[in-house]
């Protein structure tokens, strides 16, 4: 007989307190309040860009980070519900596979809520329903989990992942920068700290106070507890991860909500990447708040309302990199521009 839902997070619970710090922390503060450019402090680290909303520019901006990427190769790649409108077009990194990473595998894990990748078998036939089947997918927490270190946490000392997980060598984190229902926005920090969490125990452990419902932890100590879980992955592949942002199709919505997303307000960017996860998440939100009134209205509405810009200050807390960066403009010749100039002349979003 199968265990019930309930009785399956009781004992997801109970295993993952043994992850949790000694004392219970108090959250940070201040993650509904942007912090100005200006007033950061620290060193500067590189950031690409390109305006170029294509498979062309996807390949243009992964080659400027992809320097230290070898041997086994991931991808991780939100992968969508059941034909999401709004991820990454398949078209685009195929063709990334088929230039750079002809031996890599795309990296996945089981949701958590109950939907179309909720297990093994639905997640393979969502899957093939959204055309991920040019190359290998890898669902990470399909045979078993394990668990890395957290250095330095809060809330963890460890976090539990798909144990498929360390087979890899390199990982690149190929991302669709968008809003998110709890965590304000999703980028780098968000596709990794819960997305390769695995589905029934690092996912609980993120999300989930015991006695208090499936998705009870919120705001500032959401965002703390899920990139204390992306720290994990990050340390455990050290020089040997890299990162590119698409801002495309934004939705206040993630795309695990595939077609019942909020209807996309925001206009079209371009493609980011760095190697650096905190620089490159920080410059999405920069563009993002270098928009008009009338462009970024609904976005930062839910990141400030969801304390989202807490997964920004808590980075730089752990040291995962510099909120301070140069953008360089891959379309003009490489030199250095502002967030404001990266979002002059933005037209309005249009399905395409």
């Amino acid at each position: 007989m199968k265990p019930t839902l309930i009785a399956i997070f009781a004992s997801v619970l109970s295993f993952g307190t043994t992850a949790m710090a000694q004392t219970t922390p108090t959250p940070g503060t201040d993650g509904n309040k942007y912090v100005p450019y200006d007033v950061r402090t620290g060193n500067e680290s590189v950031v690409y860009f390109t305006r170029n909303l294509s498979a062309e520019g996807l390949i243009k901006a992964y080659e400027q980070v992809s320097g230290h990427i070898e041997g086994r190769t991931g991808v991780k790649l939100h992968t969508g519900e059941q034909n999401g409108p709004n991820i990454i077009p398949r078209e685009w990194v195929k063709a990334l596979f088929e230039k750079d990473l002809h031996d890599a595998a795309v990296v996945e894990t089981n949701t958590y809520y109950e939907g179309d990748r909720y297990t093994t078998a639905q997640h393979r036939k969502t899957l093939e329903v959204n055309g991920w089947t040019f190359c290998p997918v890898d669902i990470i927490d399909e045979e078993d989990t394990l668990t890395l270190p957290v250095v330095g946490g809060k809330w963890f000392d460890k976090m539990s992942v798909g144990s498929h997980l360390t087979d890899y060598n390199s990982l690149v984190v190929l991302t669709h920068f968008k809003g998110h229902t709890q965590g304000g926005f999703g980028g780098s920090n968000k596709n990794i700290g819960i997305g390769c969490a695995d589905g029934r125990i690092g996912k609980a452990w993120i999300h989930t106070t015991p006695g208090q419902g499936q998705w009870s932890i919120g705001q500032e100590e959401f965002m703390e507890r899920m990139t204390e879980s992306t720290k994990s992955v990050v340390d455990h592949f050290g020089d040997h991860i890299t990162y590119v942002n698409v801002m495309r199709n934004m939705s206040v919505s993630c795309d695990c909500e595939g077609t019942a997303a909020a209807p996309v307000v925001t206009p079209n960017v371009g493609i980011l990447s760095s190697t650096d996860i905190l620089a490159l998440d920080q410059a999405c939100v920069d563009l993002v708040y270098a928009m008009t009134e009338a462009e970024h209205h609904d976005l930062v509405e839910r990141i400030e309302t969801r304390h989202g810009l807490r997964q920004l200050s808590y980075m730089k807390e752990l040291g995962m990199g510099n909120d301070r960066y140069i953008l360089i403009d891959l379309d003009n010749g490489g030199k250095r521009i502002t967030a404001a100039e990266a979002v002059e002349g933005l037209k309005p979003f249009v399905q395409e």
